[in-house]
């Protein structure tokens, strides 16, 4: 199928997958909230993708990471790839429903997991399972800053900061090095969707994975990028990732609240 079908219509028989009852109001809403957030995030990433000559990925494999749950059906609408795993910590409660009720839309097959990208033991035996433990692409819907896992930096940025036990108020260093080897192990080519607010609180900082990055944090982690992989970005302009491109992408960061890029080996 197409993503020719009207919109009305597929929500409708997206609607139509879920269980309507008076307990399931809030996935609803929260459905609802992430088809339109994520068709909005599709069009920013879809020129990520190396389609074929007909823009499609078939047999192609992606692994969603922090998936919306919405974002795969898009993806298998428009793109056709053989298989979409996505994994959140977080799972909405219709995402079953969802899995199940795709195989009548589209021909890819989708299969979403209640599992945190840090838990790697579940995280091996979920891709073993489903025979695909190096994808073609690794999507990470869940945006970079909440990756942060080294030590604590509040200190760094609030001299009157006092770690406590824990670890509420505290943010981690985001270990760029660390964090895509381990992207990259996962799949072929790492597409990077990353939307901040610097004027607002980041309500979904947990255990000190949350903060966005400053300026510096993003120079440091894209000069380490930029000097071991290929990096290219999608928006908010199109360019390669070298000395000269750096310095494009840290001027604009400036300006927009939300950038797309790729990450492969050289």
């Amino acid at each position: 199928m197409s993503m020719s079908v009207k919109t009305d219509d597929l929500v409708k028989r997206l609607f139509n997958c879920l269980e309507e009852s008076e307990d399931n109001k809030v996935d609803l809403d929260l459905w609802n909230a992430a088809w339109i957030d994520s068709l909005e995030e599709l069009s920013e990433i879809e020129d990520a993708f190396e389609v074929d000559r007909r823009n499609k990925l078939h047999g192609k494999t992606i692994l969603d990471i922090g998936t919306d749950c919405a974002k795969p059906l898009y993806i298998a609408l428009k793109f056709e790839p053989h298989k979409i795993i996505g994994i959140n910590e977080n799972l909405y409660r219709f995402a079953s429903g969802l899995e199940q009720k795709s195989k009548l839309l589209t021909m890819t097959e989708i299969k979403l997991y209640n599992c945190s990208f840090f838990d790697e033991e579940k995280r091996s035996k979920i891709l073993t399972k489903e025979k695909q433990t190096m994808s073609d692409f690794v999507l990470v819907s869940k945006t970079l800053h909440h990756f942060r896992t080294g030590e604590c930096i509040a200190k760094e940025r609030d001299k009157e900061h006092e770690h406590r036990k824990d670890e509420e108020s505290c943010i981690y260093r985001f270990e760029e090095q660390k964090i895509f080897e381990v992207l990259l192990e996962l799949g072929k080519r790492v597409i990077v969707y990353e939307h901040f607010y610097p004027h607002e609180e980041d309500d979904d900082k947990v255990r000190g994975r949350g903060g966005y990055f400053t300026t510096e944090e993003w120079r440091r982690m894209f000069n380490h990028l930029s000097e071991n992989y290929r990096v290219e970005f999608i928006g908010p302009l199109r360019c390669h990732l070298d000395k000269k491109g750096l310095e494009k992408v840290i001027a604009k960061l400036r300006h927009v609240d939300c950038i797309c890029f790729y990450v492969e080996t050289k």
